[in-house]
Protein backbone atom coordinates (compact mmCIF):
# COMPACT_ATOMS: atom_id res chain seq x y z
CA UNK A 1 0.00 0.00 0.00
CA UNK A 2 1.58 3.42 -0.41
CA UNK A 3 2.06 5.79 1.93
CA UNK A 4 -1.23 6.91 3.29
CA UNK A 5 -2.25 10.62 3.89
CA UNK A 6 -4.52 12.38 6.55
CA UNK A 7 -8.21 12.23 5.53
CA UNK A 8 -7.10 9.24 2.76
CA UNK A 9 -9.77 6.30 2.86
CA UNK A 10 -8.77 2.78 3.14
CA UNK A 11 -10.88 -0.40 3.11
CA UNK A 12 -10.16 -3.21 5.29
CA UNK A 13 -10.05 -6.74 4.56
CA UNK A 14 -12.94 -8.48 6.18
CA UNK A 15 -11.47 -11.25 7.06
CA UNK A 16 -9.19 -9.02 9.16
CA UNK A 17 -11.67 -7.05 10.38
CA UNK A 18 -13.26 -9.52 13.45
CA UNK A 19 -8.85 -10.60 14.46
CA UNK A 20 -8.48 -6.63 14.89
CA UNK A 21 -11.28 -6.31 17.00
CA UNK A 22 -10.94 -8.59 19.09
CA UNK A 23 -7.72 -7.26 20.64
CA UNK A 24 -9.98 -4.30 21.33
CA UNK A 25 -12.51 -5.83 24.32
CA UNK A 26 -12.96 -1.88 24.99
CA UNK A 27 -15.39 -1.86 21.67
CA UNK A 28 -17.10 -4.91 22.30
CA UNK A 29 -21.01 -4.67 21.70
CA UNK A 30 -20.89 -1.28 19.90
CA UNK A 31 -23.34 -0.90 17.14
CA UNK A 32 -22.34 -1.41 13.54
CA UNK A 33 -18.99 -2.06 14.62
CA UNK A 34 -18.52 -5.88 13.78
CA UNK A 35 -19.92 -5.39 10.24
CA UNK A 36 -18.07 -2.32 9.34
CA UNK A 37 -15.79 -3.89 6.76
CA UNK A 38 -18.56 -6.09 5.54
CA UNK A 39 -20.91 -3.95 4.72
CA UNK A 40 -17.72 -2.30 2.57
CA UNK A 41 -17.29 1.12 4.59
CA UNK A 42 -13.83 1.77 5.14
CA UNK A 43 -11.69 4.08 7.74
CA UNK A 44 -9.93 7.06 7.28
CA UNK A 45 -6.41 7.79 7.86
CA UNK A 46 -5.79 9.93 11.11
CA UNK A 47 -2.63 11.77 12.75
CA UNK A 48 -0.41 9.38 14.81
CA UNK A 49 -0.65 9.62 18.40
CA UNK A 50 2.59 9.64 20.43
CA UNK A 51 4.23 5.94 20.77
CA UNK A 52 2.02 4.21 18.23
CA UNK A 53 3.39 1.59 16.19
CA UNK A 54 4.82 3.49 13.06
CA UNK A 55 4.34 0.40 11.27
CA UNK A 56 0.84 0.32 11.82
CA UNK A 57 -1.18 2.55 10.35
CA UNK A 58 -3.02 5.18 12.49
CA UNK A 59 -6.98 5.35 10.99
CA UNK A 60 -10.06 5.61 12.61
CA UNK A 61 -14.00 5.96 12.06
CA UNK A 62 -16.53 8.26 13.97
CA UNK A 63 -19.85 6.45 15.02
CA UNK A 64 -23.23 8.73 14.44
CA UNK A 65 -24.79 11.32 16.68
CA UNK A 66 -27.53 8.92 17.81
CA UNK A 67 -24.00 6.64 19.22
CA UNK A 68 -22.68 9.76 20.98
CA UNK A 69 -20.34 10.63 17.86
CA UNK A 70 -17.75 8.83 19.44
CA UNK A 71 -14.17 8.80 17.63
CA UNK A 72 -12.63 5.19 17.31
CA UNK A 73 -8.78 5.05 16.49
CA UNK A 74 -7.46 1.98 14.92
CA UNK A 75 -3.97 1.15 14.13
CA UNK A 76 -3.71 -1.46 11.62
CA UNK A 77 -1.52 -3.51 9.66
CA UNK A 78 -1.27 -2.41 6.02
CA UNK A 79 -1.55 -5.84 4.43
CA UNK A 80 -5.21 -5.65 5.83
CA UNK A 81 -5.63 -2.41 4.39
CA UNK A 82 -6.39 -1.43 0.37
CA UNK A 83 -6.98 2.34 -0.92
CA UNK A 84 -10.08 3.64 -1.64
CA UNK A 85 -10.75 7.26 -3.30
CA UNK A 86 -12.30 9.94 -1.27
CA UNK A 87 -15.07 10.92 -2.46
CA UNK A 88 -15.97 14.42 -3.98
CA UNK A 89 -18.56 17.17 -3.10
CA UNK A 90 -20.41 16.41 -6.46
CA UNK A 91 -20.03 12.70 -5.97
CA UNK A 92 -21.44 13.15 -1.74
CA UNK A 93 -23.96 15.88 -2.10
CA UNK A 94 -26.84 13.70 -2.86
CA UNK A 95 -26.46 12.93 0.64
CA UNK A 96 -26.73 16.32 1.90
CA UNK A 97 -29.86 17.91 3.32
CA UNK A 98 -32.01 20.13 0.76
CA UNK A 99 -31.19 23.17 2.41
CA UNK A 100 -27.82 22.93 1.57
CA UNK A 101 -27.54 22.32 -1.82
CA UNK A 102 -27.95 25.99 -3.10
CA UNK A 103 -24.78 26.35 -1.09
CA UNK A 104 -23.39 23.19 -2.83
CA UNK A 105 -24.01 24.17 -6.40
CA UNK A 106 -22.26 27.53 -5.42
CA UNK A 107 -19.05 25.96 -3.97
CA UNK A 108 -19.11 23.17 -6.95
CA UNK A 109 -18.80 26.54 -9.22
CA UNK A 110 -16.35 28.42 -7.09
CA UNK A 111 -13.77 25.04 -7.48
CA UNK A 112 -14.76 25.13 -11.25
CA UNK A 113 -14.06 28.33 -11.91
CA UNK A 114 -10.30 28.28 -9.66
CA UNK A 115 -9.61 24.32 -11.34
CA UNK A 116 -10.48 22.76 -7.80
CA UNK A 117 -11.96 19.69 -6.95
CA UNK A 118 -13.32 19.92 -3.59
CA UNK A 119 -13.43 16.11 -1.43
CA UNK A 120 -15.30 16.05 1.32
CA UNK A 121 -14.70 14.63 5.37
CA UNK A 122 -16.57 14.77 8.33
CA UNK A 123 -20.39 14.26 8.76
CA UNK A 124 -21.10 14.62 4.96
CA UNK A 125 -18.72 11.81 4.38
CA UNK A 126 -19.93 9.39 6.70
CA UNK A 127 -23.42 9.73 6.07
CA UNK A 128 -22.71 9.58 2.17
CA UNK A 129 -20.56 6.64 2.30
CA UNK A 130 -23.00 4.41 5.54
CA UNK A 131 -26.29 5.70 4.89
CA UNK A 132 -26.60 6.60 8.70
CA UNK A 133 -28.12 9.51 9.89
CA UNK A 134 -24.21 11.72 10.91
CA UNK A 135 -25.81 15.44 9.70
CA UNK A 136 -28.07 17.53 12.28
CA UNK A 137 -29.46 20.81 11.50
CA UNK A 138 -26.28 22.22 13.17
CA UNK A 139 -23.75 20.12 11.31
CA UNK A 140 -20.93 21.78 9.62
CA UNK A 141 -19.63 20.90 6.16
CA UNK A 142 -15.81 20.16 6.12
CA UNK A 143 -14.06 20.04 2.37
CA UNK A 144 -10.64 19.53 1.41
CA UNK A 145 -9.47 21.57 -1.06
CA UNK A 146 -5.95 20.59 -2.99
CA UNK A 147 -3.26 23.80 -3.07
CA UNK A 148 -2.48 25.54 -4.67
CA UNK A 149 -5.13 28.35 -4.21
CA UNK A 150 -4.99 32.09 -4.99
CA UNK A 151 -6.49 34.98 -2.83
CA UNK A 152 -9.04 35.26 -4.94
CA UNK A 153 -9.84 31.52 -4.34
CA UNK A 154 -9.90 32.41 -0.54
CA UNK A 155 -11.81 35.33 -0.47
CA UNK A 156 -14.12 34.05 -2.88
CA UNK A 157 -14.60 31.57 -0.01
CA UNK A 158 -15.30 33.35 2.62
CA UNK A 159 -17.63 34.88 0.82
CA UNK A 160 -19.41 31.92 0.17
CA UNK A 161 -19.38 30.44 3.83
CA UNK A 162 -20.68 34.18 5.11
CA UNK A 163 -23.98 33.20 2.82
CA UNK A 164 -24.11 29.33 3.54
CA UNK A 165 -26.76 28.09 5.66
CA UNK A 166 -24.47 25.59 7.69
CA UNK A 167 -20.82 26.39 8.59
CA UNK A 168 -18.53 25.97 5.66
CA UNK A 169 -14.79 24.35 7.80
CA UNK A 170 -12.09 22.07 5.87
CA UNK A 171 -8.63 22.55 4.90
CA UNK A 172 -6.36 23.86 2.15
CA UNK A 173 -3.25 20.63 0.84
CA UNK A 174 0.06 21.72 1.24
CA UNK A 175 2.43 19.90 -1.34
CA UNK A 176 3.77 18.43 1.49
CA UNK A 177 1.03 16.80 2.72
CA UNK A 178 0.20 19.06 5.22
CA UNK A 179 -3.02 21.20 5.43
CA UNK A 180 -3.92 24.01 6.69
CA UNK A 181 -7.48 25.49 7.84
CA UNK A 182 -8.40 27.95 5.19
CA UNK A 183 -10.36 30.32 7.89
CA UNK A 184 -7.30 30.40 9.80
CA UNK A 185 -5.18 31.41 6.54
CA UNK A 186 -7.59 33.57 4.98
CA UNK A 187 -7.70 35.45 8.39
CA UNK A 188 -4.13 35.70 9.33
CA UNK A 189 -1.62 38.68 9.01
CA UNK A 190 1.38 38.71 7.26
CA UNK A 191 3.30 38.30 10.38
CA UNK A 192 1.50 35.29 11.87
CA UNK A 193 1.84 31.90 12.23
CA UNK A 194 -1.16 28.87 11.42
CA UNK A 195 -0.74 25.57 12.39
CA UNK A 196 -0.02 22.86 10.23
CA UNK A 197 -1.35 19.58 10.28
CA UNK A 198 0.89 16.46 8.99
CA UNK A 199 0.58 12.54 9.30
CA UNK A 200 3.00 12.29 11.85
CA UNK A 201 3.37 15.74 13.80
CA UNK A 202 1.40 19.54 13.78
CA UNK A 203 3.64 22.22 13.11
CA UNK A 204 3.17 26.19 13.70
CA UNK A 205 3.98 27.52 10.07
CA UNK A 206 4.63 31.04 9.23
CA UNK A 207 1.86 32.66 6.95
CA UNK A 208 4.67 34.42 5.01
CA UNK A 209 5.96 30.44 3.93
CA UNK A 210 2.39 29.36 3.23
CA UNK A 211 1.57 31.90 1.19
CA UNK A 212 4.59 31.01 -0.90
CA UNK A 213 3.72 27.13 -0.91
CA UNK A 214 0.69 28.06 -1.85
CA UNK A 215 1.33 30.99 -4.21
CA UNK A 216 -0.30 33.44 -2.25
CA UNK A 217 0.39 36.79 -2.23
CA UNK A 218 2.04 38.13 0.82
Amino acid sequence: MRDAARHDLLTVAPAAWGPLLAQRPDLDGIPHLADWAACGWPVIVRRRGPGEDVTLVPAGLPLPPSLGKRRIGLTLPPAALRPRPGLTLAEARAAAPAAWQPALDALLAHGAAHGRVPRVFGGLLWQALTGLPYLSATSDLDLLWPGPVGPAFLDGLADLAAQAPMRLDGEIGVADGFAVSWRELQAAGPGDTVLAKGLERLELRPVSALRAALTLAA
